[in-house]
């Protein structure tokens, strides 16, 4: 089997690396719950960082940009069980249960689910599922699993319906706060433009007005100064902040610093 391994087409997968791993960058286009097994799980975002270790809940809210550290415990293996909490069965629920957000939702994007008997009850059930690669599970009983989880958080944490049920497009961000929060992750300029609200040509007009110039131009050039910033102050290693800025690889990273600076990153250093 190997990891991650779907459950459930597109909804639930189980995740084992056997050494530590940081993804590049993660983006979170429906809400997602986190089942912790074992080891350790590092979420990182422009505006929370969350660890969360063996028997944890994790919500994270959709239309993000982060990372997830993953760290196996001492002598054993990472686990974690992610559900894709998709719009069209969310919708499926609120209509089956009558339910709907009845205000804007206002909390964190990303929530630690308090314990309780009845979702590590739940934890309990789907882990067999997980371990044996899904092959008991057929695609009813896995729905059934996910709206479990569904009801179980809105049991828990009642408020989550405004943000889980909230089906509004999204609303226009402040597009200088997250770009400023956000400029490090490596993803294509639609993607920050849907992520913002906007089409592509809104965002691209948006952005000029804002920032006075093109987006990848102004994405490579605030990334370089942000380098520069980390070594020169922060004392940091080239080798270790340039996957954190977007660049996907040394090569591409040190030829850039070089051609904006006029000397190599470790020059610099």
């Amino acid at each position: 089997m190997e990891s991650p391994a779907e459950i459930l087409p597109g909804v639930i997968f189980y995740s084992y690396p056997s050494t530590e791993r940081k993804e590049k960058v993660c983006v979170w286009n429906h809400h997602t719950l986190i089942l912790q097994v074992s080891g350790q799980l590092t979420l990182e975002t422009s505006g929370q960082t969350i660890s969360m270790a063996d028997g944890e809940l994790l919500l994270i809210g959709k239309n993000q940009l982060g990372t997830l550290t993953k760290l196996p415990p001492p002598g054993d293996r990472y686990e974690t069980i992610v559900i894709s909490l998709q719009e069209d069965l969310l919708r499926r629920v609120a209509l089956e249960e009558k339910l709907e957000a009845d205000r804007k939702y206002s909390g964190l994007p990303n929530v630690l689910i308090p314990a309780n008997a009845f979702l590590r009850g739940y934890f309990q059930s789907i882990v067999p599922y997980a371990r044996s690669s899904g092959t008991e599970m057929t695609d009813e009983m896995g729905i059934l699993k996910v709206k479990e989880g569904i009801k179980l958080l809105l049991h828990t944490l009642p408020e989550l319906r405004n943000l889980l049920f909230d089906f509004s497009a999204p609303y226009r961000m402040d597009l200088e706060k997250f770009m400023l929060g956000n400029f490090q992750f490596n993803v294509p300029v639609e993607k920050f433009a849907q992520l913002t609200g906007r089409s592509l040509a809104t965002f691209k007009r948006d952005f000029l007005k804002t920032f006075g110039a093109p987006p990848r131009h102004w994405l490579q050039d605030k990334r370089l100064k942000e380098a520069r910033y980390l070594i020169e102050t922060k004392h940091k290693k080239p080798s270790t902040i340039y996957l954190d800025l977007g660049f996907e690889s040394m090569a591409h990273f040190s030829s850039s610093f070089k051609k904006k600076f006029g000397m190599s990153p470790t020059a610099l250093r």
